[in-house]
């Protein structure tokens, strides 16, 4: 028999984590030390009261069953999150959850597109933001974040006959890969192009909780107006380290919500129980841990960036996100791929290709700022060591 699978696999290379795991496990097994610096898992664990409410719960049977919908209880909580920490009011009708900012993104678009609409998404970008509209047959139409514009998207110069054909488009700060966050007076500005140009704007908010140098991460909805326009991601893995639980909430404009609410309720049957008790712990709960693990990563960040530039390569500070970002060394060129394998060969330093993220991202390297200080402190030893740099 002949195996003929759907097109759109064609698109889809072996996962560049993939390669590098691979790459990983064979230096282990020669004896040797890594330092993985590549993918973005937090290594905090979750606050005591959070597994607490997961364990408690899950002693329950009746938690075993289907939910359904998000409990009460669960929205009520996005609702005091939001009010607490953004100042932004929510109603339910405003709130859903998702299986991870992850899982949202990739469907949305589904609920949004006809196939051959526009989606606006950034180069270099998180690579779901991409792949999410293409699963929706979209029409995938990039937007160049440069040093030059400061890393934002050029608003007054997008074309204005392709603007017609778009339907949304995807922003993101603090931003994965490129480490950066958006300046004051950024979101409104948007919030009005994009009502003048009748385009709808999902705002993935993955990082406002890991932001440094006393910066304030917002959410987009606390704009005046932005409900008319906009809709947000909202993840807990991050600043709760619930990864493994998939937990996160789309907020924001409510036809777009019930439009993505009757979507997912063809796909599952709401989220499990116990996971629900466990994001209501964490949302209801005091933000001490939260603070302070930003001032940890903040702490890695220097270690990594300002000991890199100690032995002479220009890894300029991350504004915010669990990452950094920088420029290979000018003697490799822009062949970020071999440069990554010849540093994990030589230093046992593992970190993420740019080009996986865009085509602007060639020539490029993400850290993940996932180890203790002393570690990352030993990691930036080997690269010297290493005579690369």
């Amino acid at each position: 028999m002949e195996l003929k699978f759907a097109d759109r696999m064609k698109d889809f290379e072996e996962g560049i984590f993939q390669v590098l795991n691979e790459k990983k496990n064979e230096r282990l097994a020669q004896g040797k030390t890594v330092y993985n610096l590549s993918v973005g898992t937090p290594d905090f664990k979750p606050a005591q009261h959070i597994m607490d409410a997961v364990a408690e719960a899950a002693k329950k049977p009746g938690n075993y069953k289907y939910s359904l919908a998000d409990m009460p209880e669960l929205t009520g909580s996005v609702i005091e999150r939001f009010k607490k920490r953004y100042g932004v009011e929510l109603v339910p009708e405003e709130i859903m959850s998702v299986y991870g900012s992850q899982e949202g993104i990739t469907h949305i678009g589904m609920s949004l597109c006809n196939p051959g609409d526009g989606v606006l998404v950034p180069n270099p970008g998180y690579p779901i933001f991409a792949i999410g509209p293409s699963l929706a047959n979209a029409r995938l139409i990039t937007y160049d974040l440069t040093e030059e514009n400061s890393y934002l998207p050029d608003l007054e110069g997008m074309d204005d006959e392709v603007l017609k054909t778009v339907k949304f488009m995807i922003v993101s700060y603090p931003m994965n890969p490129i480490c950066k966050t958006a300046p004051e007076g950024f979101y409104e500005k948007l919030v009005l192009w994009a009502k003048k140009k009748n385009i709808i704007i999902v705002h993935d908010n993955a990082y406002s909780d890991i932001i440094y140098d006393g910066r304030k991460g917002i959410s987009i909805l606390s704009v005046p107006g932005a409900k008319e326009v906009c809709v947000e991601f909202y993840s807990l893995s991050k600043s709760y380290n619930y990864t493994g639980a998939r937990m996160g909430f789309l907020v924001g404009n409510k036809e777009i919500v019930a439009n993505f609410k009757k979507l997912r309720s063809q796909i599952d049957y709401g989220t499990f129980f116990p996971v629900q008790y466990g994001a209501i712990a964490a949302l209801t709960g005091p933000d001490d841990m939260i603070k302070e693990q930003c001032r940890e990563y903040q702490r890695r960040r220097d270690a990594l960036c300002g000991g890199l530039r100690s032995i002479g390569w220009d890894i300029k500070d991350s504004e915010g996100t669990m990452f950094a970002w920088g420029a290979i060394p000018e003697k490799y060129g822009t062949d970020d791929v071999a440069f990554v394998m010849e540093l994990m060969q030589k230093s046992g330093v593992l970190c993420t290709p740019g080009s996986s993220f865009g085509s602007l991202g060639k020539g490029h390297v993400r850290f993940a700022l996932t180890l203790p200080v002393e570690e990352i402190q030993k990691a930036v030893r080997a690269v010297k060591e290493s005579g690369m740099i």
